[in-house]
C-alpha cells in the first residue's frame, strides 16, 4: 500500500525569513525603515487590517521597481536549508507550498527555489500605475481556503498537512492541520504548534516531522 503524501505548508514573513518580513525587506531598500516598523505595529499591536496594510504600503511603495524587488529577496535573512528541504519533500513525493499575506511578486519567487506553488495577496505590476485592490489581499482565514485549494488539487488532504509558521497570521491554518511547527515563533501559537523549533536553519525544523 502506498504511503500517503503529505503537504507542507510554509508561511514566510517571520518563517523563512528569520526577524523581518517580505514588507521590510522591500522597504529598506528605499530608505523607508522607520515608516514600515511604525506600519509594522499597527499590524502586530493595533490590529491594522491586511488590506489597510496594504494600500499604505502601496503609498510608501510608489516608486519600486523590479530591480528592487530582486535585492529586497536575495538580501533578505532567509533560513539556510530552504532549497534542501524542499527538495526533499519532493524526493519523497510529497508537496510543498508557501502561503504568505505578502505581495505576489515576492512570493513568487520561491518557485524557484523548488516550491509547488507560492501564493501571495494579489498586487499590481510593477511599476505601479493602479492602487492596490483590497479584495486581492490576504488574510489569515485566506490562508486556509488556499490550503484546501492545493489539498484538492495535489489529491491530499487537511490531514495529510504540516504547517510552519510564527505568528497570529498563522494561527488559524495551524488550527486546521494536525501538525504544526512553530519556528521561531510568538505566544500566538502557544497550544497550537505540535513541534517548536528556534534557530536557523529549516532542515532541523522540518527533521522534527520529517519521518512522523
Amino acid at each position: 500500500m502506498a504511503s500517503v503524501r503529505r503537504l507542507h505548508l510554509f508561511d514566510l514573513d517571520g518563517t523563512l525569513i528569520r526577524g523581518s518580513a517580505a514588507a521590510v525587506e522591500i522597504s529598506r531598500q528605499l530608505g523607508l525603515g522607520a515608516e514600515i516598523a511604525e506600519l509594522e505595529r499597527e499590524f502586530l499591536s493595533l490590529g491594522l487590517a491586511p488590506d489597510e496594510f496594504a494600500v499604505r504600503a502601496r503609498e510608501l511603495w510608489a516608486e519600486l521597481t523590479a530591480v528592487q524587488v530582486a535585492a529586497a529577496f536575495e538580501g533578505a535573512p532567509w533560513l539556510l536549508g530552504i532549497r534542501e528541504v524542499w527538495a526533499d519533500i519532493r524526493k519523497r513525493g510529497d508537496y510543498c507550498a508557501v502561503i504568505s499575506l505578502s505581495p505576489d511578486f515576492f512570493v513568487a519567487r520561491l518557485l524557484e527555489w523548488g516550491a509547488h506553488a507560492a501564493h501571495g495577496s494579489r498586487w499590481p505590476v510593477l511599476p505601479f500605475t493602479v492602487p492596490v485592490d483590497r479584495a486581492g489581499i490576504l488574510n489569515p482565514a485566506a490562508k486556509v481556503e488556499i490550503a484546501n485549494r492545493l489539498c484538492a488539487e495535489f489529491g491530499v488532504s487537511l490531514d495529510d498537512c504540516v504547517a510552519y509558521g510564527d505568528s497570529m497570521s498563522d494561527a488559524e491554518i495551524f488550527a486546521a492541520v494536525p501538525r504544526g511547527v512553530a519556528v521561531n515563533a510568538d505566544h500566538h501559537l502557544s497550544g497550537l504548534a505540535t513541534h517548536t523549533y528556534t534557530g536557523g536553519d529549516l532542515r532541523e525544523a522540518y527533521e522534527l516531522v520529517r519521518l512522523q
